[in-house]
C-alpha cells in the first residue's frame, strides 16, 4: 500500500510529491494528461522566483525528475473515484484500483477556451491564457483580451502598462467586474473597449497577426489586427468525480482554505483545483509542500 496517492501531476502535485518522500513517505502519482500541467504548455516562464527565464517544458521536466529521483512511482490514467476506508483510502481509475493512507487531489483546473479554428495551432504564438505570464512578451505591441469578468479586466489592466493598445472585447454591453475595476479601465488611455462583439476566427501564419470578430446585434463582420490575443473567459475545473468525499462550490472547485484540508481527514486539494483567489505557480508550489506535509501528518 502506498502512503500517499497525488492524482495530478502538475506543479502543485510535483511539489507536494517531493515534500512526502523527503519526509520518508511513498508516493504515487497519477497523471491522465501531460506531466507538468498548463505550464508545460508555456513557451517561456520568467516570474518563478529564482529561475530568470526557463520554457515551461523545462520546468515541468525538472520538476518530474526530481520527484521520480527521490523514489516517486508515476502512473498514467484517470481517476474515477476516491473511497474514504476511514484511515485508509482507494482511488479508482480507469486501469486498476490503488489503496493508500492519504490522498491529494492536484488535478489543476483548465482554462475554457473560445473554440474557434486554429486556437490551439496558435497557443504560445500569439494566443494565450495567462496575461500575468506572457503580457511581457508583447512589451510595444498591440493585443486583445476577450472576457467581461473581473479577471479580463484585470488582465486589459495588467496588459496595458506593457503594450501599445490592449482592445477588450466582450459579447455584451455589460461587463461583470467591479465597478471600481471598470473607472480604472476606462482611466487608460491604450485600452479601447468593445462590446457585443465575438472571436470568430484567428489570422496569421505561423504567428497571430489578426482576429476576426462579428457583431452579435447586426452580424456584421470585421478585422481586428493584433500581435496577441488573451483569452480570459473562465476556468474549467474537473473535480465531479470526488463529490463522494469533498465539497464543491457552485463553478465544481473543491472547498479548501490555505491549510489544503477538505473537510474529509487525509483527502487534501492543492493547486487550481481548489478555491482560491490567486492561481499561479508559486500558489501551486505552496499548496503542494502544505497538503503534503498535512498528509504526513495524517499518516504519523
Amino acid at each position: 500500500m502506498t502512503d500517499i496517492v497525488i492524482i495530478g501531476a502538475g506543479t502543485a502535485g510535483l511539489t507536494a510529491a517531493i515534500y512526502a518522500l523527503r519526509a520518508g513517505k511513498s508516493a504515487l502519482i497519477l497523471e491522465q494528461e501531460t506531466f507538468g500541467g498548463q505550464i508545460a504548455l508555456s513557451p517561456n516562464v520568467e516570474n518563478y522566483p529564482g529561475i530568470k527565464a526557463i520554457s515551461g517544458s523545462e520546468l515541468a521536466t525538472a520538476l518530474l525528475s526530481q520527484a521520480m529521483d527521490l523514489g516517486a512511482e508515476v502512473e498514467l490514467g484517470r481517476a474515477t473515484e476516491i473511497r474514504d476506508n476511514g484511515t485508509t483510502k482507494t482511488v479508482v481509475t480507469e486501469d486498476g484500483v490503488y489503496e493508500c493512507g492519504a490522498v491529494i487531489i492536484a488535478t489543476g483546473a483548465r482554462h475554457r477556451h473560445l473554440g474557434v479554428e486554429r486556437e490551439e495551432e496558435l497557443t504560445g504564438a500569439g494566443v494565450s491564457y495567462c496575461a500575468i505570464c506572457d503580457g511581457a512578451f508583447f512589451k510595444g505591441k498591440r493585443t486583445a483580451v476577450v472576457g467581461g469578468g473581473s479577471t479580463a479586466v484585470q488582465d486589459a489592466l495588467h496588459l496595458s502598462a506593457y503594450c501599445s493598445e490592449v482592445v477588450l472585447i466582450h459579447r455584451r454591453a455589460e461587463f461583470r467586474a467591479e465597478p471600481r475595476e471598470l473607472e480604472k479601465l476606462r482611466g487608460r488611455m491604450n485600452i479601447r473597449i468593445l462590446t457585443d462583439a465575438v472571436v470568430t476566427g484567428l489570422t496569421g501564419t505561423p504567428f497571430l497577426t489578426g482576429l476576426e470578430l462579428r457583431n452579435v446585434l447586426t452580424g456584421e463582420t470585421a478585422q481586428l489586427p493584433v500581435d496577441g490575443l488573451f483569452i480570459a473567459v473562465g476556468q474549467v475545473p474537473d473535480n465531479e468525480a470526488y463529490r463522494q468525499v469533498v465539497r464543491l462550490d457552485d463553478t465544481g472547485y473543491i472547498i479548501a482554505d490555505e491549510s489544503c484540508e477538505t473537510g474529509t481527514p487525509g483527502i487534501y486539494a492543492a493547486g487550481d483545483c481548489r478555491t482560491k483567489t490567486v492561481r499561479q505557480l508559486t500558489t501551486a508550489a505552496a499548496d503542494g509542500s502544505i497538503a503534503a506535509t498535512a498528509a504526513c501528518r495524517w499518516l504519523g
